[in-house]
């Protein structure tokens, strides 16, 4: 078994630390090598292995410090070129073992944020980086408004219970924008208002669950009668759009939002 440990980075990022009893642990996009350095300090464990979804600076920008302290550590990360620091590159359906636990690591290609994002899954959890977040996905930088919606449907169909630990402290902004978009709908304003109270307190509003975001994360819900209809209003639209078309949609409001 191992435990999963939150490590605030920057304004807003979440780097994710898993480690067990043996005091040996991973880290998922260390975007800033400090707080995971004196983290290990404090706790006397060993860095084993590195975990990177995609190739953004505050996702990768503290491996090659980690590395310093830690050079045996395993990189693992997405198969395209631009990863000269991943010792094991990895691919869709690829198996991962890590140190920390006996249990294997699923990678899920999930593209649209970047071309090449992957998620590492071992249930019940998801590390997604930036395609998932709570109330909200990730903008779109170099994928396809397809290719971001098959990903998210892909993750949607994880088990209900599945902990989302995403990459980001967004769900405020996310909420109050699912909010906006779908003002009747009940669960998103519980939602929008425990969320509320829980930042005010400055607690983190992740990880989520796949259950409770297919009930209030309208990226989610791109194939609901609801939102749809909500598109059509807002874009004056001749015809209900399609479920590709609601998402799209979407995106650029959430964009311009």
């Amino acid at each position: 078994m191992y435990s999963v440990v939150r490590i605030p980075a920057f304004n807003d990022n979440y780097l994710w630390l898993l480690k067990n009893e043996l005091n040996l642990a991973a880290i998922v996009d260390p975007g800033d090598a400090k707080p995971v350095l004196k983290l290990l300090q404090e706790q006397n464990l060993e860095l084993k292995e590195i975990l990177l979804t995609h190739h953004h600076p505050d996702h990768i920008g503290g491996v090659q410090e980690l590395l310093e302290h830690f050079p045996d550590a395993k990189v693992f990360g997405p198969d395209t070129k631009r990863f000269s620091m991943v010792t094991h590159p990895c691919t869709q359906g690829d198996e991962i073992k890590l140190s920390i636990s006996d249990m294997s690591f699923t990678v899920i290609s999930v593209p649209g944020h970047t071309i090449d994002h992957i998620a590492y899954y071992s249930k019940p959890n998801i590390f997604v980086g930036d395609t998932l977040f709570s109330s909200g996905c990730g903008r779109l930088f170099e994928g396809t408004h397809k290719q971001m919606l098959t990903s998210l449907k892909q993750l949607s169909e994880l088990p209900n219970n599945s902990q989302v630990y995403c990459a980001h402290e967004y769900t405020l902004a996310n909420s109050t924008f699912a909010s906006h978009v779908l003002p009747n709908n009940s669960a998103i304003e519980t939602f929008k208002t425990s969320v509320q109270l829980k930042r005010e307190k400055n607690q983190p509003t992740v990880p989520t669950t796949i259950a409770v975001e297919k009930s209030i994360n309208p990226f989610l819900l791109c194939h609901t009668n609801e939102l749809q209809i909500a598109i059509k209003d807002k874009y004056k639209l001749q015809l209900q759009p399609s479920e590709l078309e609601t998402f799209t949609y979407l995106r650029k409001w959430k964009d311009d939002f």
